[in-house]
């Protein structure tokens, strides 16, 4: 079959508006997502409010410029992780991906893009240290690590005491020593003082998706163990 110059053309004008009306769409949808979360998080604890969605978001962005992912799908995962934190619904981490998907759906998200979100937000977090990752994407690994760096460091320590006090747990006990396998169930019923939090969270080189945390960091990070007496 022959095209003509002309039918050609009209095709190309035609994909054009397509792809610019994809894009505007899309734009359209982060810009009520973004607002979506700032109007649920408002009265979060702060280590799980706004700010931290932002922080996570702008890293997801940065990191995401040398990786080849879909730009949506991180930007969305990013924004709704931490949606509706378990730790904030009696350990129920079904929550989450359900508010995220009665919200993607009303803007007529494609469904694989929810069911990709969906599994972002069930498997992004620490949830103890020792577990099964039963779903994996670069997405994921963009978004999740974006959201350890935003556990570390000064903006880290400052989380994890933040959330110490908002759950009336103790700063640091000499007599509790450290446990780097504890299970998930353990984890969410744990009541240990916020070091035990802080050490968990402790970079190494085994930690999944290590090279997109270096790139950012540049150093290796050491146990706050070694600073206590």
């Amino acid at each position: 079959m022959v095209i003509e110059n002309g039918d050609l053309i009209k095709y190309l004008r035609l994909c054009l508006h397509f792809y610019r009306h994809q894009i505007m769409n899309q734009e359209t949808i982060i810009k009520n997502t973004v607002d979506f979360v700032k109007e649920t998080l408002a009265n979060t604890e702060g280590g799980h409010d706004w700010w931290h969605i932002f922080r996570v978001w702008n890293l997801s962005k940065r990191i995401l410029e040398t990786e080849n992912v879909d730009v949506f799908v991180v930007e969305l995962g990013a924004l709704l992780h931490d949606i509706a934190d378990s730790k904030f619904h009696d350990g129920d981490e079904t929550v989450g991906p359900k508010k995220t998907r009665e919200f993607l759906s009303s803007l007529d998200v494609d469904a694989s893009v929810i069911d990709h979100i969906e599994n972002i937000i069930f498997h992004i977090s620490f949830k103890g240290g020792i577990h099964d990752q039963t779903f994996k994407s670069p997405e994921l690994d963009v978004v999740q690590d974006a959201d350890r760096l935003d556990a570390i460091g000064a903006i880290g320590i400052a989380r994890t005491f933040n959330y110490g006090g908002y759950k009336n747990r103790g700063i640091y006990h000499p007599e509790i020593p450290p446990n780097l396998n504890i299970t998930k169930e353990e984890y969410k019923n744990s009541n240990t003082p916020h070091t035990q939090s802080l050490l968990r969270k402790t970079f190494t080189p085994e930690r999944p998706n290590e090279y997109k945390y270096w790139k950012i960091h540049g150093r290796t990070s050491t146990s706050i163990y070694g600073t206590l007496p």
